[in-house]
């Protein structure tokens, strides 16, 4: 991914506070395969972190996995950027957006680091359905990991951009902001949010 110095991520704990957010990945192998899943980040693990998903065991990319390499991309907010939020002309239309790359050689999980990885996904978004037996009966349970494939990524290489019209001068940046702020499309408005939280167009 193409990365100019100043739209790259500040540092590795902002990309990994990224991957936290926004979870929900693209992992392609070396044969342009792709499989969109969530997944959860061990930040401890390594020196970068590892990544950890399941795929159904219908699904054939699972073959790939062991041993290769692997890509997983992130993507974050994005939408159109019209030249008349700004103060200044002349100026083209853009878009701007937020994305990681995540890299690193995939390995698959045995039934116990499977189990142990969809539990942990759940507990990150539902834990209260962990202790729930009629919901989630153990044997039912049992049954529905022996239809995912358990795996883990062990990352090399962690890269994040967010392309928010930093080159801008802060008139047109908050002219930026503003407008997507105000946007009836609620990907625009979330964009607006991540400009907030970065302090890019806000003042801040």
């Amino acid at each position: 991914m193409h990365i100019p110095d100043h739209l790259r991520m500040a540092d590795l704990a902002e990309v990994q506070a990224f991957i936290d957010a926004h979870s929900f990945g693209v992992l392609v192998t070396p044969d342009l395969e792709a499989t969109h899943l969530p997944f959860v980040l061990r930040r401890e693990e390594g020196e970068l972190g590892r990544l950890y998903g399941h795929v159904a065991r219908a699904n054939p990319h699972w073959q790939a996995l062991e041993g290769a390499e692997a890509l997983v991309v992130f993507a974050g907010p994005h939408a159109y950027v019209s030249p008349s939020w700004y103060d200044r002309a002349p100026a083209v239309p853009t878009w701007n957006y937020a994305v990681v790359h995540a890299r690193g050689r995939a390995r698959r999980l045995d039934e116990a680091g499977t189990r142990e990885a969809v539990r942990e996904l759940v507990a990150v978004h539902e834990p209260a359905l962990l202790e729930d037996r009629e919901r989630l009966p153990p044997d039912f349970e049992t049954r529905l990991l022996a239809a995912v494939v358990g795996f883990r990524i062990e990352l090399t290489a962690l890269e994040g951009k967010h392309k928010l019209g930093q080159h801008r001068r802060p008139e047109d940046q908050r002219g930026v902001h503003a407008a997507l702020a105000e946007s009836p499309d609620p990907e625009a408005r979330r964009l607006a949010d991540y400009m907030r939280a970065t302090g890019i167009g806000t003042g801040e």
